[in-house]
């Protein structure tokens, strides 16, 4: 596996745990750091990928080759904790891509890419044969390297090559820990809008309770534009302090790292929040520890699916959506009680992408329904979650009365 061609001056690499080394440009800031390889396929979206913590723990290769065009704003962020992040390690751990940071060309537009990144922290390397890497994630599935950039050029090799090859990997880490809130905070702002910005008025008349294991702020505006007060709590509350918030649902969030890691405090709990009664949806690594509260399995992906232009068939309905994708792990569906019923599926590969417990409020699905980036052909789950809490309240006013 080579670059691909050569540039002026080589100040940034990329050297896998193998011994393999990809020269190019450094952009970003100076520096190195270790994680996982993975390749996102969407063309559009890089500000709100490279800030979703579910990438915590990974270097992001983009296939869309030009970068940067959009330039970067504090909207687009999809943590308000990336800095925070970053200084905790827990972020993405850097970026690859083609051609050299395409200048900004949008009215939105408050920061070009490369300042962007060096005022977080983050290594990120130009003018590399993108698609020869993702040719070898696809063959070989990800792998763990490291990324340096240095202006002046000069890279130990061999130290690099070393600090990759002590990469841990991401099986077996509980990587959520350190991308939740270290507080509970109250989220009413709603979805944005074609020129009239971000709904900050939207009408709440459910409250929710959602478990922040790394997740994204679209989230939280699809769920208060379907009519919800969010009420966020760090991702290792307990049930009973859920329950005492006297939520209408519960929602689990995405995150980062392996799902039975985190799971090993976090299941024990869904599983009495699934007890309860109330209405539960989760999505991505909040799908994946459902699951296994429910009695299924969870294992390592080889390449995982990282993109925004994913198929995926809803079964209940027989519709096709186009979604948004970002997991390394998944539902192994063929470990599903009988009691739980697959409700989607990856039209890509085949692999579980969504269940519900039978005849209960209680449902997940692997992808991202608020897209950001990507499709909106998903937005319906959070109306059905919504439905469902409607539904659980008739039953017990029912109860009451």
């Amino acid at each position: 596996m080579t670059n691909g061609w050569k540039t002026e001056k080589t100040t940034g690499v990329l050297v896998l745990a193998d011994g393999t080394v990809l020269e190019g440009t450094g952009i970003g800031a100076a520096g190195h750091a270790v994680g996982e390889v993975c390749f996102n396929t969407a063309m559009t979206g890089y500000q709100e990928i490279i800030t979703d913590p579910s990438y915590a723990g990974q270097i992001i290769t983009f296939t869309f080759p030009h970068i940067g065009n959009v330039g970067t704003n504090a909207s687009d962020s999809e943590t308000s904790n990336v800095d925070n992040l970053q200084q905790q390690g827990a972020s993405t751990q850097g970026i690859i891509i083609r051609e050299s940071i395409t200048n900004p060309a949008n009215y939105r537009a408050v920061a070009h890419l490369d300042a962007w990144l060096k005022d977080r922290g983050l290594i990120g390397l130009a003018n590399v044969d993108t698609r020869s890497l993702t040719r070898h994630i696809r063959e070989n599935g990800m792998f763990d390297a490291t990324i340096a950039h240095q202006p002046d050029g000069a890279f130990d090799i061999e130290a690099l090559q070393q600090k990759a090859a002590m990469f841990p990997g991401l099986e077996g880490l509980d990587l959520a820990a350190r991308v939740t809130t270290a507080k509970t905070y109250d989220w009413a702002q709603g979805r944005w809008g074609w020129e009239a910005g971000f709904d900050n008025t939207p009408t709440l008349n459910r409250k929710v309770v959602a478990l922040d294991f790394g997740v994204k702020n679209n989230i939280l505006r699809c769920l208060a534009t379907a009519g919800c007060q969010v009420v966020t709590v760090p991702g290792n509350t307990s049930a009973e302090d859920v329950l005492a918030l006297n939520p209408d649902g519960v929602f689990l969030s995405n995150g980062p790292g392996d799902p039975a890691a985190t799971g090993d405090y976090a299941v024990p709990e869904i599983a009495k929040l699934v007890d309860s009664g109330k209405p539960v949806f989760g999505i991505c690594l909040g799908h994946q520890m459902l699951a296994l509260a429910l009695g299924a399995k969870t294992e390592k992906m080889k390449q995982g699916h990282h993109g925004a232009n994913h198929p995926v068939k809803d079964m209940t309905t027989s519709k096709v959506e186009i979604t948004s994708m970002n997991h390394g792990f998944t539902v192994d569906r063929d470990s599903l009680p009988a009691e739980v019923e697959e409700t989607h599926i990856s039209l890509f590969d085949g692999t579980n992408c969504g269940i519900q417990l039978k005849g209960r409020p209680v449902f997940s699905v692997q992808y991202h329904p608020e897209a950001s980036p990507g499709p909106q052909d998903s937005h319906y789950l959070f109306d059905r979650f919504t439905a469902a809490m409607d539904a659980a309240g008739h039953q017990q006013e029912s109860q009451n009365a």
